[in-house]
């Protein structure tokens, strides 16, 4: 695992850290390809029931891409698909994680960060926390993988407001634009992030990856086949089922097994 993207592991939590505190955790293509696949082991990993990411120390989450590899990995159209190949496998890896994500947001959350953060199931920020994605000022399109999930949350005439203007604005304004979903004090953001990780993967597993799949399925306007509906009720055929039942009735907290 490189360094510059680690992983700790409590339990059935896991939490991806964008290490680079220096740079305020910038992105290089070596941290977006190192991401991407990083998500997707830990995506396989059946132990697991929740995963946090974050950016390392509490100044930024992520800036987004580092400035300075425009002139040596994206100076030309060329260079600069062969980079976005490399970012847009992530997003997918991300959006396509059967654990669900909770973003520990502190506070810069601009351009390549927010997309990230964006791909997460759960985002939770501090009052002091700033967004934005100001890549006019580079001359910069943001392709249609990145700006997917912006125009999902937001809508696309939030998610033009934010590129046609370019301004850095509060965490108020994120959580009105639905770009966060929790705003709690910048001391609490850690705690917060860990209680919810919790609360989730204290639930049943198969369940959370079910919640996940149908909610991506029902962005898709075709209509729900026959097959997918009965999908539905698989749950009642698994043990998570049965033992949430008899703890209900039991009145114990249910120790499910993801099976």
């Amino acid at each position: 695992m490189s360094e510059l993207i680690l992983v700790e592991r409590d339990g059935d939590i896991a939490t991806v850290i964008l290490n680079r505190p220096e740079k305020l955790n910038a992105m290089t293509r070596g941290m977006w390809q190192t991401l991407g696949a990083t998500v997707g082991e830990l995506s396989a990993d059946d132990t697991l029931r929740c995963i946090i990411l974050r950016g390392a120390g509490e100044k930024s989450f992520s800036p987004g891409n580092d400035i300075a590899e425009f002139e040596t990995d994206r100076s030309n159209k060329r260079q600069a698909i062969e980079y976005g190949r490399v970012m847009h496998a992530t997003a997918e890896a991300l959006a396509g994680c059967r654990h669900p994500l909770v973003a520990q947001i502190h506070g810069i959350c601009v351009g390549g960060g927010l997309e990230i953060a964006s791909l997460c199931d759960i985002r939770i920020c501090g009052v002091s926390s700033r967004f934005g994605a100001p890549i006019k000022n580079l001359g910069l399109v943001m392709a249609y993988q990145e700006m997917a999930p912006l125009v999902r949350l937001a809508g696309p005439d939030a998610a033009l407001e934010i590129l046609l203007e370019g301004r850095i604005f509060d965490a108020a304004e994120a959580k009105e634009k639905r770009l966060v979903t929790r705003v709690v004090p910048d001391d609490q953001v850690a705690a917060e992030a860990r209680a919810a990780a919790r609360r989730i993967a204290d639930g049943a597993p198969l369940v959370a990856r079910w919640h996940k799949k149908f909610a991506r399925r029902l962005a898709d306007p075709r209509p729900v086949s026959e097959a997918e509906y009965d999908e539905c009720f698989d749950c009642f055929d698994t043990q998570d089922f049965r033992e949430g039942y008899a703890a209900f009735l039991a009145k114990r907290k249910p120790e499910f097994t993801g099976r």
